[in-house]
C-alpha cells in the first residue's frame, strides 16, 4: 500500500556557499548602488554682461527715437515757417517795377526802383489808393505790401503828394492816437515833432480814439492834416522805401 502525501512546512535560508560568492555578490551590490547614483549634469550660467548689454542697446534706441522725434519736429517747424515767409514773400512781391538811373550815394546800386504805379520821391515810393477803410484796415493794407500808412517827412513831400491826391477826398496818413491824451506817433516810431506839422487850423481836436487824415479845405489853406475817428472809412496814401538794384 503507497503512503500518503505528507506536507511539511519548509523554511529555506539562503546560506553562504563559499567566499567567492559572498565577494560576488558585494561586487554586485556596489555595482548596482553606484548605478542608482544621479547622473551629474552640467549647469550652463549666463554670460554677467549679456543683460547690461541689452539695457544698453534699448536706451540706445530709446534715445535714438528721442532725437530723431525732436529733428522732426524742428524740420516741420522750419517748414511751417518758410511757408509762412514764402506766402509773405509772396503777397510783398511787386510783378513788375519802373527803376532809373541811381544817382543817389548808395554805395554799388545802380538803379532805384517802385513797384509799377507808385510813385517816387527822395528815397521814397507812394502809391494811392482809391479804397475806403478804417484807420487800421488801410495800415494792413499798406502792410501786405511791404508798405506802411503816409509818414511826412517834409513839406516839399506833403507837396508832391498832394498834387497826386483828389481835393474832394480825405486820405489816411501814419499818425494816430488811440488814447486821445496829445500823445502823437508814427507808425514807423519816426519822433513826433511839434514844429513840422500841417495842421489845419482849428485842428487838432477830439478826445478819444484819433487818427489823421490828409485833406484839403478850400477856405483854411488847402491840403492840411485833420482830426477824425480812427473807425471811420477814407482813403488811403502808401509808403515804403525805393529798392536799389
Amino acid at each position: 500500500m503507497a503512503l500518503p502525501n505528507i506536507y511539511t512546512e519548509v523554511n529555506f535560508k539562503n546560506q553562504p556557499f563559499s567566499s567567492g560568492i559572498t565577494s560576488d555578490s558585494s561586487s554586485c551590490t556596489a555595482s548596482d548602488s553606484s548605478s542608482v547614483l544621479p547622473k551629474k549634469t552640467s549647469i550652463h550660467k549666463s554670460t554677467p554682461g549679456f543683460p547690461m548689454l541689452l539695457l544698453a542697446l534699448l536706451i540706445f534706441f530709446l534715445l535714438l527715437a528721442i532725437f530723431f522725434s525732436i529733428a522732426l519736429i524742428i524740420l516741420f517747424q522750419m517748414y511751417s515757417g518758410l511757408l509762412e515767409g514764402k506766402n509773405t514773400l509772396n503777397q510783398l512781391n511787386h510783378a513788375k517795377l519802373h527803376c532809373v538811373k541811381n544817382h543817389s550815394s548808395v554805395e554799388d546800386k545802380v538803379w532805384s526802383c517802385c513797384p509799377m504805379n507808385w510813385k517816387p520821391f527822395g528815397s521814397h515810393c507812394y502809391f494811392t489808393s482809391r479804397d475806403s477803410a478804417s484807420w487800421s484796415e488801410s495800415e494792413e493794407k499798406c502792410s501786405l505790401r511791404g508798405a506802411h500808412l503816409l509818414v511826412i517827412h517834409s513839406q516839399e513831400e506833403q507837396d508832391f503828394i498832394t498834387n497826386t491826391l483828389n481835393p474832394r477826398a480825405a486820405y489816411y496818413v501814419g499818425l494816430s492816437d488811440p488814447e486821445g491824451h496829445g500823445q502823437w506817433q508814427w507808425v514807423d516810431q519816426t519822433p513826433y515833432d511839434q514844429n513840422a506839422t500841417s495842421w489845419h487850423s482849428d485842428e487838432p481836436s477830439g478826445s478819444t480814439g484819433l487818427c489823421v487824415v490828409l485833406n484839403y479845405h478850400p477856405h483854411l489853406k488847402g491840403w492840411g492834416w485833420s482830426v477824425v475817428p480812427c473807425d471811420g472809412d477814407h482813403r488811403l496814401v502808401c509808403e515804403m522805401r525805393q529798392l536799389y538794384l
